[in-house]
Formats: C-alpha cells, structure tokens, sequence
C-alpha cells in the first residue's frame, strides 16, 4: 500500500503518520528527513540540492523530483511508503503520478487532514519545539513535564517565530493556492479521503485506520 498524507502546517500530519507507519509497515517518508539524508550521505543529488538550500532558496521541482523517485525505488519502500510532504504542486502531483507508476509503486490513498482555521490557530501558538533533539510539545495539548524544559534532553523549548497566526495565515494562502490544485487532480482519480483533524488524535487515527484498512 502507498500513500500521500497532506494537510496544512499543524494538522497532525506528523503525528499521523508516526501511527502509520508503526501499524501498516509503511516507509514514512517526509521531504525534509529525505533531503537531510541525501545530503549527510553526500549523494549526486543531495550535493545539488545542498547549494539551493544553502542559498536559502527552494530545491526546483525537476531536482526535488529526482530524489523522491530514488527514495521510493529503494529496499526499505517494497512494502509500501507513506509520502509526507510532497507533492505541493499540481506539476508535483502529475510527475509523482508518473514515477509511481514507472518503478511499478502506485498511490493506492491520498489522506487530506482537514481543520478549521480557529484549531490551527490555538495548536500553532502554542506549539513549543525543543532545538536540540526537535521533540515538540504543546503548553495545552502535550505539555512537557517542566514547563518549558524538553522531557527528552532537558533543553529550554522554543516557540519558533514562524508559529503564529500570521505565517499560519500566509500558509494557508499557499495551501489554496498550490497545494488544492493537486488535491483536485487526486480526487478525481477518486484518491482522496478528507479527514477531521480537528478531533481528538484518537478520533483522528480511527478513522485513518478505517480508510487504510478498506484500502489494503
């Protein structure tokens, strides 16, 4: 089984896809660990996408695209990955579409973490991020037993400067505008299974298990 999770900044996905991949035995894969990884192994691709990073500047699609197909043509991908991250884009989408179908890996679900904006708000602001071991908390959700001290390294947490209402606001604005094309173009391929994120993770991970059961 391969599937795609999508969803705004602070929906869950990570949280989600944690459950995934502890109960189904798929790979989970996020385009960030990815390109961490290409570059910390030094590989062709890694090196190229290193020097946009370090410029501060977005790896270009035909890059971006070149790594995912090699991350899912490796071993640990035979039973199934799950995508997290990518695609962002309806061109994404289209070539994603392609690959998984040259290396014989098809998308079999598309999981789309649905909140209202008020919910994301208060999980946004009050989301606080250790920056050592990058463990994150929330003051009311997952509060760490010290407040503000990490439980795992006793490192003082952060709340980074990108957690608030207006870059939550200005990511939306680029989910709208990119990402909802690509849900569009799966869900007429009859893909995409919108999920209520703004239950409890219980709640949410029931009905994530319902859907991936009936699928496998």
């Amino acid at each position: 089984m391969n599937v795609l999770i999508m969803g705004v900044a602070g929906s869950g996905k990570g949280t989600m896809s944690e459950k995934i991949s502890e109960n189904f035995g798929l790979k989970h894969i996020s385009t960030g660990d990815m390109f961490r990884a290409a570059i910390k192994s030094q590989t062709e691709l890694g090196l190229e996408a290193k020097k946009y990073i370090d410029k501060g500047l977005l790896v270009p699609d035909d890059l971006t695209i070149a790594m995912v197909k090699d991350r899912l043509s490796q071993d640990d991908c035979k039973n199934g990955y799950l995508l997290d991250g990518f695609p962002r884009t309806l061109p994404q989408a289209e070539a994603l579409q392609e690959i998984a179908k040259e290396i014989g890996k098809p998308i079999n679900c598309v999981l789309n973490l649905v909140m209202p904006f008020d919910t994301l708000a208060e999980r946004i602001t009050g989301r606080r991020t250790c920056p050592k071991c990058r463990a994150i908390y929330h003051i009311k959700f997952s509060p760490s037993k010290v407040d503000g001290i990490c439980d795992e390294c006793q490192t003082p947490l952060i709340h980074r400067a990108d957690d608030s209402v207006e870059q939550l606001k200005v990511r939306i604005q680029e989910h709208e505008k990119n990402t909802r094309p690509a849900l569009e173009y799966y869900g007429r391929m009859g893909l995409v299974k919108d999920i209520n994120a703004a239950q409890s993770i219980d709640g949410v991970w029931h009905d994530i298990k319902s859907v991936l059961e009936s699928v496998e």
